[in-house]
């Protein structure tokens, strides 16, 4: 088999499967793990999926830039955002981070909801003008122009000072042994400080981006209490998740 045979054969096993091990890829093949190993590396440098030890997994497929973000997967963000109301009551002090899926979750609220919104999402603060009783509290820093949303030392500080109920985490990417990872060094350095001075942790994911991981790391996924995403818990592979303590809404 030619190289370029083999690094499609990788390719489309991944898409498949959504990672892949050295070992499988090695018998599957018919070479060596360091063959494969290089392959990998290659095909990571290239953009097409993420190395990891002992094989590679896919990328989060969610586009960079807000504004494209805002208008891909909305529908599923609407499953999200009407199972996560059931976690909201009058008088809870709650984070939102910039994730679009935070969004829908904002934008689902209650006119006459009583709590107090910390954020750091110019989106979510305008959204929350038109609710008489919820206090927002926006967290300063510098603009990233990618998520519309602030960043920086003055922004983690600011949030370290906060004990919130709950936090909703807009996920780029879960798997269940690197952790939760996203695309932007600065907004996953928020995230963490984030779900570092949250009590219940909830992450709202579609299911496509489980099972992906990125560069920058926030936290392990085991340190998420429940898991939002659009599709039926009994559905998908899920139960890996459940058995790792977290919840599936």
């Amino acid at each position: 088999m030619i190289k370029a045979e083999r690094l499609q054969q990788i390719i489309d096993h991944i898409t498949k499967e959504g990672k892949v091990l050295l070992g499988d890829l090695s018998k599957l093949l018919n070479v060596s793990e360091d063959t494969v190993r290089r392959d990998i590396k290659e095909l990571s440098d290239e953009g097409l999926l993420k190395a990891v030890r002992g094989g590679a997994v896919l990328h989060s497929p969610i586009p960079r830039h807000y504004r494209e973000r805002e208008n891909y997967d909305v529908s599923h963000k609407e499953i999200i955002a009407a199972k996560a109301l059931k976690f909201i009551k009058d008088g809870q002090v709650i984070i939102f981070d910039a994730g679009t899926s935070a969004l829908a979750v904002a934008t689902s609220l209650p006119k006459e909801i009583n709590i107090t919104v910390i954020t750091n999402n110019f989106p979510v603060a305008n959204i929350l003008e038109d609710h008489p009783n919820a206090e927002v509290i926006f967290v300063g820093g510098r603009l990233n122009k990618l998520s519309f949303s602030t960043m920086g030392h003055e922004a983690i500080q600011a949030i370290k000072n906060i004990r919130a109920d709950i936090c909703f985490l807009g996920i780029c990417s879960i798997d269940l042994n690197i952790g939760v990872t996203g695309l932007n060094y600065e907004d996953s350095q928020i995230k963490k400080a984030m779900v570092e001075t949250s009590k219940h942790i909830i992450a709202l994911s579609t299911f496509e981006k489980l099972d992906t991981a990125e560069n920058y790391y926030i936290c392990a996924a085991n340190e998420l209490n429940t898991i939002i995403t659009d599709i039926d818990p009994k559905e998908g592979n899920l139960q890996r998740y459940q058995d790792a303590g977290i919840e599936i809404i």
